[in-house]
Order: structure tokens, then C-alpha cells, then sequence
């Protein structure tokens, strides 16, 4: 399968631009990477697939407070994600963090989604980061678990720092752009990032999302001078921070 990449030449002029096919290069800290619309990370230099905030058994967590929602969401997202594994076929992947909802999701999840999860890791490295909604490790799930992964002067955590760091991959923040199209406001999942740190979308079937323009993202890069890369159905769209909506 040919991928073709398309550098984001018209994002400076304040114009949104579409990919050429599938997928985008995107540059942090002199390394490139390749943005999917699905809304995962792939480095081709390390063979590395990485996803933020699965959120895994969401939907069984509200069912346990007497909120019910469709209980289809593990397996959603990771029917989702296998579709990437078969596109990369990475070497290693990293779940950057709360890829559960809570602590007891593992002991929760069924008995389908658990061998669909054991036979996405059958032959490659799988890193779990810890998460604010998943700190500790946890049982039969396989893979590895750390708090932060340093790999080639990139640097993968759930929260972003509180201090810029070059090279930050972070999750936690679920970064969502709203722009005006054709009089109405559309609201995308996306990628926020300025070539120093990125911050992905949320890649659970449940997650929700946080505006790019809230101060939680907006601080972490100087004076709104980052792209929001927003998810589309078969591509992304670059758009400068600033020319997103507040809401």
C-alpha cells in the first residue's frame, strides 16, 4: 500500500489544507511523523503506533453508577485500532495514558475484547503509559507499563508538562477545534501542536473533547501560535489556532 504525505505549505498563509491521501507529516523537535486521520501518531524511523485516551470500558463505568450506554465502545475502539496495526504494522505501539476509564476496566472487560487486545500485541512491543484515570498497572492486559517513554529525543507522557519541552507527546486534554463553515460551527477531534510538543485527539469511541481555544491548551503554547490538525473522514485539516472558535 502507497502512502503519499503533504507538508502543511498553506497553514501559514491562514488557509486550512487538506491532505494529499489519508495521511499528514507532521515535524516536533527535527522529527517526522505521520498523522492519521483516525486520530494516532505513526514514527516510520521506530515502527512506533501511538494512540492518547482509549478510555476502554467507559461504557461499563457509567453502566456501574446506573447510566446506561450502548456497551459497545471497547470494541469499537479497538476494531478501530487494529485497522491502524494492519495499515503500520508497528514495531512497538504506546497508549499514552487512561486507556481505561478506571482502574477496574481490565477486570471488566469481556472475554472478546480481551483476546482481540491480546492478538493486536501477538508479535510487536506494547508500552501502557499510566494515566490519571489508569495510574497502576494492571493485570492481563499484557504489555509493559512506565510512566514516561524517552525514544529518540522524543518524550511520550499522559499529561503535557508544565514547562514547553521539545519534543513532548502528550495526551490527557482530548483537544477538539471549532470553526465556521457555511454558517454553522463544525467541531473536530484534532491534533494541537506548534513543531515543539503535540498534543493528540482522544482516540476513545466515548471520549469527549476539550476546545483547542480553553486555557487549559491554549497555555501551552505561546500566544495561540499552533495548529490545530483536525480530524476529518479520510483526512486532516490544518488550521491555525487563532482562526478557531472559542466554542
Amino acid at each position: 500500500m502507497s502512502l503519499f504525505f503533504a507538508h502543511d505549505r498553506g497553514s501559514e498563509a491562514g488557509i486550512a489544507v487538506p491532505m494529499r491521501d489519508h495521511v499528514r507529516e507532521i515535524g516536533l523537535a527535527g522529527v517526522t511523523l505521520i498523522a492519521d486521520p483516525a486520530g494516532a501518531l505513526y514514527w516510520p524511523e521506530e515502527k512506533l503506533l501511538v494512540a492518547a485516551d482509549l478510555h476502554l470500558e467507559k461504557g461499563s463505568a457509567y453502566a456501574a453508577r446506573g447510566v446506561l450506554l450502548p456497551p459497545y465502545d471497547t470494541a469499537a475502539t479497538l476494531a478501530r485500532l487494529a485497522r491502524l496495526i494492519e495499515r503500520y504494522a508497528p514495531r512497538l505501539v504506546v497508549a499514552l495514558g487512561d486507556s481505561f476509564h478506571d482502574g477496574g476496566g481490565p477486570a471488566r472487560m469481556a472475554d472478546n475484547s480481551r483476546g482481540a487486545l491480546m492478538a493486536l500485541q501477538r508479535g510487536r512491543d506494547w508500552v501502557w503509559l499510566a494515566g490519571n484515570h489508569d495510574p497502576d498497572p494492571a493485570d492481563n492486559i499484557g504489555g509493559r507499563f512506565a510512566d514516561v517513554l524517552a525514544l529518540g529525543g522524543l518524550t511520550f507522557r499522559h499529561e503535557p508538562s508544565a514547562e514547553a519541552s521539545d519534543g513532548e507527546i502528550a495526551g490527557h486534554l482530548h483537544p477538539l477545534a471549532c470553526i465556521a463553515q457555511r454558517g454553522r460551527a463544525l467541531r473536530r477531534r484534532c491534533f494541537a501542536g506548534d513543531g515543539r510538543r503535540l498534543v493528540m485527539p482522544a482516540f476513545g469511541s466515548y471520549a469527549g473533547g476539550l476546545n483547542v481555544r480553553h486555557r487549559a491548551i491554549a497555555s501551552l503554547f505561546p500566544a495561540l501560535a499552533f495548529t490545530a490538525h483536525m480530524l476529518g473522514e479520510r483526512r486532516l485539516y490544518a488550521v491555525p489556532a487563532a482562526r478557531c472558535l472559542s466554542d
